[in-house]
């Protein structure tokens, strides 16, 4: 299924230094487009550079995997969004910034429409009411600019929205180990070590690069190292016997390198760098992607309340219930 998805053809790259070249080229092509009349010199003071564009990704990264963490069903606070979207958000949101800058679209607003479309393709129901009801401020507001970013973001994504994630084969390397390699016992401990891999490693680029095969095989062997035991005589005795040992040279040093990378994920910048970045982000951005300016106005005519009904949440504030800032307030 994977070998012949959208996923592995059009989103799986061959190394990092793939994913870089393209992070530069969207940076360089924002500035040339913006900013062919400065100097060099004031290009640099005035524009963020890709090592600033790629913190700023990573911060919003992080602000998105919160974001999904506390969201609630404003109608049952009991409910919580399914790690499957988050999941695939994330893969949303990585996979837009390899080709566009943070200065031609905020992350705030690509985060929430990530996740609102994420739900969508991930048959995690809820409407558009009861979603930004997880937002605090102007609620039509902010239910304006995630539908306004819908198409767009869609666009960009190539139309390929079916994400192939690791949870699936999780389940089977554990259903696998405890048919065959019952040496290791009650594999069920795994989980939590296995669900806290998992959400590091969309904080990474190993979702760009690698198979979820890989990916959950990595999970796996890192629980079950962290539990003081070894798979080793389970991936070559059981998983690559005999003549399929050709290929376990690869997978060894795919899981290697996902390890490595969840190992090295860097924590989200303090916040007075983020306010810097944010600052400088603000001065630079494009005014027609821009919420809050008039170029934006003219390219969007205002929804209809008729439309566009926010009704009162269900939910009070003595409930318990943890209220996330809107957009803007990021």
């Amino acid at each position: 299924m994977y070998g012949s998805s959208t996923q592995f053809r059009n989103w799986t790259f061959q190394d990092e230094k793939e994913v870089a070249n393209l992070r530069t080229q969207a940076n360089a092509d924002f500035i040339n487009k913006f900013g062919s009349h400065m100097t060099e010199e004031e290009q640099d003071s005035h524009f963020l550079n890709v090592y600033e564009e790629r913190m700023m990704v990573h911060s919003y990264e992080n602000t998105l995997k919160d974001f999904c963490k506390k969201f609630r069903d404003p109608r049952d606070s009991r409910i919580r969004m399914l790690p499957s979207v988050m999941t695939t958000a994330q893969h949303y949101f990585k996979r837009f910034y390899l080709y566009n800058s943070v200065m031609d679209y905020h992350p705030k607003e690509i985060l929430v429409t990530c996740v609102y479309l994420a739900c969508k393709i991930e048959e995690f129901y809820v409407t558009i009411n009861d979603f930004v009801h997880n937002v605090r401020g102007d609620k039509k507001k902010a239910a304006e600019i995630i539908l306004n970013n819908e198409l767009q973001l869609t666009q960009e994504l190539q139309f390929n929205l079916i994400i192939h994630q690791p949870f699936r084969p999780v389940e089977g390397l554990l259903i696998d180990i405890k048919t065959r390699f019952q040496k290791l016992q009650d594999p069920e401990r795994l989980r939590p070590y296995i669900e806290d891999f998992l959400e590091k490693v969309n904080l990474t680029d190993a979702i760009v690069l690698y198979s979820p095969g890989q990916i959950a095989l990595a999970a796996v062997t890192t629980a079950v190292s962290r539990l003081g035991d070894n798979l080793d005589q389970y991936v070559t005795d059981i998983l690559f016997p005999g003549e399929q040992r050709e290929h376990l040279a690869v997978l060894v040093e795919a899981v290697r390198k996902i390890k490595k990378m969840v190992k090295n994920v860097e924590p989200p910048m303090s916040d007075s760098k983020r306010r810097e970045i944010e600052s400088k982000l603000e001065r630079c951005r494009n005014q027609q992607n821009n919420p809050n300016s008039s170029q934006y106005r003219a390219n969007y005519s205002e929804i209809d309340e008729d439309d566009l009904p926010i009704a009162q949440s269900p939910v009070h504030e003595d409930m318990g219930v943890e209220r996330l800032r809107s957009p803007s307030a990021y």
